[in-house]
């Protein structure tokens, strides 16, 4: 029997055992635990409106018959319905039970249902024929009914079906209780037969329903586990890539900061010209492999979220200008032509001044590069009251197919033989990061062999230019009141190359190559200045370094210096409120910094 072993007792040794129930689970539930999740949750609706059905029934037979008939019937109505009540939405969880079983529970419940309902059809030949068809509706609407809450599902749809409705049909064709059946009594059993076939039609149309709604759930789900799963490779293979440009940008750098040490410390001697013209050949060398390196330190600061907005209210047409002042002789290296045309007047507008510079000179190098002939536009246009801003070239274009590819790292068009000269398509990715982070909204058409424009939308304008001083050159002073300076890095030859040019600065030096070897250094002789590699060896660090030198000379300057572009150290060097340095450092980059890192500090000595 199947009722029974839901409720069959199990052995407890004295001690009370809980039935083990688990939560449903959508992502890992089969048809059958749909199907009965489906049958729990409708078991919850339908008590009410059923049991307000039998009490109509029974209201009729209340006239005709003793009440201990139709009350034992009203009871039985209600004892199945809280039974059921009390089960089905049990059977979802029943996992000790295989889903086979719970359904054969499901079946049998559907069939005491059918029957105790059914059984009010005993009261049929008693009732006038009003009451008959009233009775007959109320278990036809049941039924119709139950299509939904057993989801079409014949063998628990039929377990209530037959019992509760098959009756009719004969009832209504003998009409026991009439003198004769007429036509109409016939009529009406016969209609009710077809009603009854429509519905066992319409359940397994919908059972049919059910079971492609959840094979498609099935798919969607499976569809999106790939998918998270496509995700989850491609954001290990992305990081394994920054990982991978984070190593060998931190490898190339390491030497060529050391090369650009020697080189500037060279050129800071009596050379003659031969030697100067070879010297000057290395610098420009150096020069192009710092910005390509530069640029792959651009998209991992972008990476590490270490960019910060610094919006301020700027003049556009001013800045501009002084853009297009600045490619000028560029484009006439080329033979290219570099023409403005703006609106008249070019309001400010209030955005970060430093990142849209760096947009629009990212645009205008691109535009540079790739134009062989004809001209370049930079111009503005008012449209519908806002400012649009215009980067045109004649150069050779984009294929459509190519268009979303640009923005890609890496990417560059019409460059099989990777000329050095046109970078490492790292510009363009940039210049959508920015733009994205600044909110504005940037456009492009393109057509091969006759050039690209590329539309930026500006901010809103503002009413008035703020007063500042932030473009102003800072006054460089080469004359440093801090003359000892402690350098720490775990490599030789980069140590060798900043005291060798640091002597050449006029600094006396003292170098180290851990934060051990650091400190008995100021120990000896406190520092007035500390110039630290970020990674050193093992789990050193110049964070470190720093921290442990201060804590003998308080508050000495000190600067940061790494190859490392990997997002985790560029955040660590931020939050450590250190100004950092990117190898290879500039010798006027490295003076400007030493002079403002030893603004406003006094010698310790």
């Amino acid at each position: 029997m199947i009722l029974p072993s839901l409720f069959r007792k199990r052995p407890t040794s004295g001690r009370r055992v809980a039935v083990r129930t688990h939560a449903y689970n959508p992502e890992s539930a089969t048809l059958e635990d749909e199907l009965l999740h489906l049958i729990a949750k409708q078991s919850r609706r339908v008590p009410i409106a059923a049991f307000l059905a039998a009490i109509i029934i029974a209201a009729f037979a209340a006239e005709y018959l003793p009440r201990y008939i139709w009350g034992s019937w009203l009871v039985a109505v209600a004892v199945v319905l809280l039974i059921r009540l009390l089960i089905l939405p049990r059977l979802p969880h029943m996992k000790h039970s295989s889903a086979q079983d719970r359904i054969h529970i499901a079946i049998a419940l559907s069939i005491l249902n059918g029957l105790v309902h059914g059984s009010s059809l005993f009261f049929f030949p008693l009732l006038p024929e009003f009451e008959r068809a009233i009775q007959s509706v109320i278990l036809t609407a049941l039924c119709t009914g139950a299509v939904a809450t057993t989801a079409g599902y014949l063998p628990i749809f039929l377990g209530y079906l037959i019992p509760a409705f098959a009756a009719m049909v004969p009832l209504w064709i003998i009409s026991p209780g009439l003198p004769e059946a007429g036509w109409r009594e016939v009529a009406l059993g016969l209609l009710l037969l077809i009603f009854g076939l429509l519905l066992i039609g319409l359940a397994r149309d919908a059972h049919r329903v059910f079971r492609e709604s959840f094979e498609i759930r099935e798919k969607e789900r499976q569809l999106n586990h790939q998918l998270s799963r496509a995700l989850a490779d491609a954001e290990a293979a992305n990081n394994a890539k920054t990982r991978f440009l984070a190593s060998a940008s931190h490898d190339l750098r390491q030497p060529i900061h050391t090369l650009s040490l020697f080189s500037a410390a060279l050129s800071m001697r009596e050379l003659d010209e031969k030697t100067r013209d070879i010297t000057n050949h290395i610098n420009t060398a150096l020069d192009t492999l710092a910005s390509q390196l530069d640029a792959l330190l651009d998209i991992s600061k972008l990476d590490a979220g270490v960019v910060e907005i610094r919006t301020s209210i700027i003049d556009l047409r001013q800045l501009l200008d002084n853009i297009e002042q600045e490619y000028k002789p560029l484009c006439e290296e080329k033979g290219l032509l570099l023409t403005s045309q703006h609106c008249d007047p070019l309001p400010p507008v209030k955005t970060d001044p430093v990142l849209l510079e760096r947009i629009i000179r990212n645009l205008l190098s691109n535009a540079v590069k790739y134009t062989d002939v004809g001209q370049i536009t930079l111009s503005t246009e008012k449209r519908a009251g806002k400012y649009y801003l215009r980067i045109e070239d004649t150069g050779q274009g984009i294929a459509e197919s190519e268009q979303k590819k640009i923005f890609e790292e890496f990417y560059q068009v019409g460059n099989p033989e990777r000329d050095r000269n046109k970078g490492l398509g790292l510009g363009l990715s940039i210049v959508k990061r920015l733009t994205n982070m600044l909110n504005i909204e940037l456009n492009m058409e393109s057509r091969p062999g006759l050039g690209s424009r590329f539309e930026l939308e500006l901010p809103q304008p503002v009413a008035h230019i703020e007063n500042t001083n932030d473009d102003q050159e800072p006054e460089v002073n080469n004359n440093f009141p801090y003359q000892h300076v402690l350098v720490v890095d775990d490599e030789a030859e980069v140590r060798i190359g900043m005291q060798t040019l640091l002597d050449s600065m006029g600094f006396s030096v003292d170098v180290a190559d851990s934060t051990e070897q650091a400190v008995e250094m100021a120990t000896r002789h406190p520092p007035q200045l500390v110039l630290a590699d970020l990674r050193l060896r093992g789990t050193d660090n110049g964070i470190n370094t720093i921290k442990a030198v201060r804590s003998l000379v308080p508050n000495v300057p000190a600067l940061l210096i790494s190859g490392d572009t990997a997002p985790n150290r560029l955040r660590e060097a931020k939050l450590a409120g250190i100004e950092m340095l990117h190898k290879p450092v500039a010798p006027q980059v490295l003076r400007q910094s030493i002079q403002n890192a030893c603004g406003g500090h006094h010698s310790n000595n």
